[in-house]
């Protein structure tokens, strides 16, 4: 069971433990004073203070830290940046953890819980449309602190899959952890930098965005621990809507690095997939359609952003195979085989299409044999990362799998864990755990753990994406289509349309904030000056409308066998409802939840 913050108090402290060189500080202690916050370490002494008048960092002596009364005093575990604004400077940190599992013999935690600390006294020598701002940008901050999926470790980069962790020289460890992570999977990397600057390293957790689960079950009387790990790209980061396919840089929208781990008799291995966006330029503009048009940005960079894109792929992978598993018919066709002629131009790179939605209309999970047997010769060839109990180094992957759909979730979930199932087999028969003619799938137990594993791997990534859990997860727990899966799939579906016409935008301004995609300096313009917002205001009351109409028309309509008056009851309140949702479609895009900071890019 993960044990919490909350438990803190009877549990032994973790300062207890020495500090591994390069490691950051467990446990912290913030005291909050009128003019200042003092955050200092219960590991090993180090603090530094911030004034909350203007947010300038102070390092103290220990002495200093522990110096004066008339202070909060709670305790924190960890400081994940700082951020300045109009007003001053806001400090994040986390107030609430809890036991993820380990990585390597290193404990990982969830971030439960954060907030920002105000440093921004001078908030009152504003003017009225800069107050206006902060408090946008304030609002924006908020929204960060509720940021899903974020995972850290104290002690051990998380950012590098085993195999290239296991090839880097063995001094980075006595680095710092932010110097040795690879910056592309640091969540919070623009928050670090006035940490960096004031030389606060013991206080400095890089953040992953992403999924982390471990499981065990038994072969042969012996544990097999397998561990899910995903790690989510910065240079691209965005909601469903509001990011798609690639920037000029080559960079993609939900590029996630996922690394299937499993340990066995002193062995451990590794077996890594990535996932991304379809490194063209596009876009899809919300407009309270269900499923908006998908729209094709002719640029005469796209050939130069799709090489950038795979050749950085190859530099950091090797051998690359895509799998596109979009339409070949409507939108989805025309993007599909926009990708497939670009994809004639790269050399090095093997594309596959397999129309998933057609070729598994019928539910059936092992369907995706068909696809495995196109590339079952460049997966095995590719193979995966063993190394043995001494850290001597077996085998190592060679190449990897980029699988991409439209939003990259829910189709390309069920095909990375189809392929992974089959590594495992591979992994584990290498290791002894099955002879070479059997599968995990021999055992109905050991199948669901990894079943498990892989629904909550896919639903962990939709919500930070799509704001939902994922789709077609019952084809990775069951193998086939189920009835309440339907029904999941249904809420969750509604779920996304909502959040992505009536949130998102919202959602994406403060990604770009913290991320550093829009940056906040006096006499910068205003994100109120564009125009065109002040509907936001009506959303709420749009879609209450439509929410209710829908839930009345659904009641009543069930009522009409027993009188006249209830169908008359459901042709008016199907009417009101088509009526609001024709008039908010016919002003979509004033009523459309839409960016404010940087919009597309």
């Amino acid at each position: 069971m993960a044990r919490t913050d909350a438990d803190a108090d009877e549990a032994p402290l973790l300062s207890e433990e020495p500090l591994r060189p390069g490691a950051c500080s467990r446990e912290l202690e913030l005291r909050e004073f009128r003019d200042r916050y003092v955050i200092r370490s219960l590991d090993g002494g180090a603090a530094f203070a911030v004034s909350r008048s203007g947010g300038s960092i102070s390092p103290l002596s220990p002495e200093e830290a522990a110096a004066g009364s008339d202070c909060k005093v709670s305790r924190i575990y960890g400081v994940a940046g700082i951020i300045r604004l109009l007003a001053g400077s806001y400090v994040l940190v986390i107030t609430s953890r809890k036991d993820a599992g380990s990585y390597q013999g290193s404990p990982v935690y969830h971030v439960n819980s954060m907030k920002f600390l105000c440093c921004n006294e001078a908030i009152k020598h504003l003017t009225s449309q800069e107050k206006r701002d902060e408090a946008y940008f304030m609002s924006l901050l908020r929204i960060a602190e509720t940021t899903c999926g974020l995972y850290y470790s104290y002690d051990r980069d998380l950012t590098l899959n085993l195999q290239r962790a296991s090839k880097l020289a063995a001094g980075r460890i006595h680095k710092p952890l932010w110097k040795q992570a690879d910056p592309r999977f640091v969540w919070n990397k623009n928050l670090l930098e006035e940490l960096i600057e004031a030389k606060l390293d013991e206080f400095i957790i890089p953040l992953i965005q992403g999924s982390f689960q471990s499981a065990q079950f038994t072969l042969k009387d012996r544990p097999v621990r397998i561990t899910l790990f995903s790690r989510r790209c910065n240079r691209r980061l965005g909601t469903r809507m509001w990011r798609r396919g690639a920037n000029l840089e080559g960079a993609t929208a939900n590029f996630v690095e996922t690394e299937q781990l499993v340990e066995y008799e002193g062995h451990t291995s590794s077996f890594t997939q990535v996932r991304g966006s379809i490194p063209l330029l596009w876009e899809q503009i919300v407009d309270l359609s269900y499923k908006p048009r998908l729209s094709i940005i002719e640029h005469e960079e796209t050939p130069k952003v799709v090489q950038r894109h795979f050749y950085d792929l190859l530099q950091r992978y090797g051998e690359t195979v895509v799998i596109d598993l979009t339409d070949k018919r409507g939108d989805e066709g025309d993007l599909s085989n926009a990708f497939a002629a670009e994809m004639g131009r790269i050399h090095g790179v093997r594309y596959v299409h397999f129309d998933f939605h057609h070729v598994c209309r019928g539910g059936n999970f092992d369907i995706l044999q068909v696809l495995y047997n196109q590339i079952e010769e460049a997966i095995q060839k590719q193979g995966y990362f063993l190394m043995n109990s001494k850290g001597e180094i077996l085998l190592e992957q060679s190449g990897v799998v980029r699988s991409n759909c439209i939003d990259c979730l829910d189709r390309t979930n069920v095909t990375q864990s189809f392929l992974a199932r089959k590594s495992l087999d591979s992994q584990l028969q290498r290791m002894g755990a099955l002879s070479s003619s059997e599968s995990i799938s021999i055992s109905d137990n050991n199948n669901d753990v990894f079943k498990k594993l892989w629904v909550e791997h896919g639903d962990e990534l939709s919500l930070e994406y799509a704001g939902s859990y994922a789709l077609k997860g019952d084809l990775v727990r069951y193998g086939r289509q189920t009835l309440p899966g339907l029904i999941k799939d249904g809420m969750s579906a509604l779920s996304r349309y909502y959040l992505n016409n009536f949130h998102d935008g919202v959602r994406q301004d403060a990604l770009d904030l913290i991320s550093g995609y829009y940056t906040v300096s006096q006499g910068s313009s205003s994100p109120f000056q564009a125009g065109g917002f002040e509907s936001a205001s009506y959303l709420p009351v749009a879609s209450a409308i439509i929410v209710g109409g829908i839930t009345a028309t659904t009641f009543t309509l069930s009522q009409v066998g027993r009188n006249a008056q209830h169908f008359i009851s459901s042709i008016v309140c199907a009417g009101l409802t088509v009526g609001v949702i024709v008039l908010v479609k016919a002003n979509g895009k004033q009523f459309c939840s839409r960016p404010r900071l940087c919009g597309l890019i």
